[in-house]
């Protein structure tokens, strides 16, 4: 009994000194990036069946009043909306309400060439359509309150950049599309919908449609760095943006997300997998992307990540279904992207972690 209780006790020592050492390289890696304890920052995470096993913050909330980042911060993450919408185009595919194979047209009957570009085609960045971001005309709405309709219509009669299936090409105008079915085929508005089926049902109590006028707790602010110093984000209406890159949320509440997707309670098993499988283009060729996620590898091991940019935020997640392993980092100065970090935090994590 003695001999047991010294080899526990041995094995504990161990797998503390172990945890420490990891946290160490954690560290490291993320003050090679992020070394102004003064300026805007970031907030890390990595997580194992579950459960953090790293939570730091490292920067400044805001510059004016002198207040520091927190593990509890809440940032604007962009892009990583996307999975969001894709999981309610599906849980309302698993209703009976739509199919991913639907054409557009079905909802959208306007919609230019909408026979021929599916719903499955907006979900995985092969519609072929021109992504509003790179329009010159979007300074011009940039700051006015648009409706799903009004934002569709701001993009729709642009000329195609490749026919539906050809190639994919990262969009966000086919997500801004996608925002607007839901409200079609749900009765109620994006935000609403996001947050009754799924915020509401995964206690995501911090998360939120982005609103720079309600008051946040904890709110991150956004910066963007010039020549002569930090400046404020550049202002934007989130009408914009929309399904595809319009929502916040904390470390805590995305990892919430991220166990509800394992444990399936948003969706079934069957129906979630369509999230994270592979798809084909016309010519047979395989692309790395599912719907709302990129699928990638470390060492050849699967991962599925995604990344965010808006004004004056960039974020990044890798999670690792084989091993439990979430790593999350957001970053409040779009001059600071957490992409190659989080990535590199991955690797090390898979590298220095051993599931029990």
């Amino acid at each position: 009994m003695q001999k047991l209780f010294v080899l526990c006790s041995i094995f504990m020592l161990a797998f503390s000194l172990n945890a420490q050492k990891l946290d160490q390289k954690i560290d490291s890696l993320i003050l090679s990036k992020f070394k102004e304890a003064d300026g805007p920052g970031g907030i890390f995470m990595v997580a194992q069946k579950g459960k953090p096993v790293y939570q730091k913050a490292f920067g400044m909330a805001n510059l004016e009043l002198d207040a520091k980042l927190n593990t509890n911060s809440v940032f604007q993450i962009g892009s990583m909306t996307k999975q969001f919408t894709a999981i309610a185009v599906l849980m309302l595919e698993e209703q009976g309400k739509l199919k991913v194979s639907d054409p557009i047209s079905k909802y959208i009957p306007s919609y230019p060439n909408g026979n021929n570009i599916t719903i499955h085609n907006l979900l995985t960045h092969t519609s072929g359509i021109r992504d509003f971001t790179k329009m010159k005309t979007l300074q011009d709405i940039a700051q006015k309150e648009m409706t799903p309709e009004q934002m569709v219509n701001f993009f729709k009669n642009e000329p195609v950049d490749l026919a539906p299936g050809e190639k994919f090409e990262y969009n966000n105008s086919g997500y801004v599309i996608l925002g607007y079915i839901i409200e079609i085929v749900s009765g109620e508005t994006y935000e609403d919908f996001i947050k009754k089926n799924i915020f509401d049902k995964v206690e995501m109590i911090n998360s939120y449609y982005a609103t720079d006028r309600k008051i946040i707790k904890n709110r991150a602010y956004g910066y963007h760095k010039k020549d002569y110093g930090y400046v404020n984000k550049t202002v934007i209406n989130f009408s914009v943006p929309f399904a595809s890159g319009s929502l916040m949320s904390t470390l805590d509440d995305m990892l919430k997300w991220q166990n509800a997707l394992n444990q399936n309670l948003l969706l079934t098993s069957k129906e979630e997998t369509k999230a994270f499988s592979k798809y084909t283009l016309n010519d047979g060729k395989e692309i790395e992307y599912g719907y709302g996620w990129h699928l990638k590898n470390i060492n050849g091991i699967a991962t599925r990540e995604h990344g965010g940019s808006i004004f004056g935020f960039k974020s990044m997640a890798v999670y690792i279904p084989s091993e439990d392993i979430y790593v999350l980092g957001f970053s409040n100065c779009d001059c600071n992207s957490p992409t190659q970090l989080v990535k590199d935090i991955a690797k090390l994590s898979l590298e220095n972690m051993t599931v029990k």
